[in-house]
């Protein structure tokens, strides 16, 4: 590999840079981030580049759309430390996640299917009492949490967003969550694994909860389906360049 690395045009830092729009300051960075080979040096001590690194960046700067900045950093570290049995792991790893966001865009697509209208009767009017009980359907904080795969603070931060409305039992304070407020639990959940930010999130619900029906969330379904699918193109991208990389490294 060193030997390699000795071949072909000599690049600086600022030639690999201005090529991607980059400063020299991050060619440098990446390089010692080990998502580079180590440059070569001058006998002035400055750095030269080759072929090589240049492949190495467009493969580095391809991977991260698809698979984050974080997981592509690894990606190239393993292979430049000749590990690239971890950087396949770590590429799996990334594909089974998408697989599995399309999972859970299918499910909430058959959730909102499923939904019935919002009535008058499962939202509490002002002035309203709470009944003793949790009453059919009520559930409480823990055994939802549980059932979300959540923490129990992670609803109570919901609630303060709005997200959630749960009532409380007049005998022991407890929240209880009815059938409504599971549903919007739910809903919440699955468009926070879609990426979505609370502030996005609690109007989306308003609506359903005002309109009794599916309609506000359609563009962020479609919003959200066409994201999975520019991140599997850009998977496809990725591969391609670190394909090349790799046979460039030989």
């Amino acid at each position: 590999m060193g030997q390699n690395l000795q071949n072909g045009e000599r690049l600086r830092p600022v030639d690999l840079a201005r090529g991607h729009g980059l400063s020299t300051q991050a060619v440098r960075n990446y390089e010692e981030a080990g998502i580079l080979p180590a440059a070569g040096r001058t006998p002035h001590g400055y750095r030269t580049y080759t072929s090589l690194h240049a492949g190495a960046l467009r493969a580095f700067l391809s991977l991260v759309p698809g698979h984050g900045h974080q997981t592509a950093t690894s990606i190239m570290r393993a292979v430049n430390e000749g590990a690239a049995e971890e950087a396949f792991r770590l590429i799996d790893e990334s594909h089974a996640q998408l697989l599995d966001d399309r999972r859970t865009l299918q499910a909430v697509e058959s959730a909102l299917r499923d939904l019935a209208p919002t009535t008058a009767a499962s939202e509490p009017g002002v002035g309203s009492e709470p009944a003793a009980v949790a009453g059919p359907g009520g559930t409480f904080i823990g055994p939802l949490a549980g059932k979300l795969g959540i923490r129990p603070a992670t609803l109570r931060k919901w609630e303060r967003a709005g997200l959630v409305r749960p009532r409380r039992d007049p005998l022991t304070g407890y929240r209880v969550y009815d059938e409504a407020d599971v549903r919007d639990a739910r809903l919440a959940h699955q468009l926070r694994r879609g990426g979505y930010l609370l502030e996005q999130i609690a109007p989306l619900i308003a609506q359903v909860r005002a309109a009794g029906g599916l309609e506000p969330l359609e563009a962020a379904l479609c919003d959200w389906r066409g994201r999975l699918s520019a991140r599997g193109r850009a998977m496809l991208t990725g591969a391609a360049e670190l394909e090349a990389y790799l046979r460039e490294r030989g």
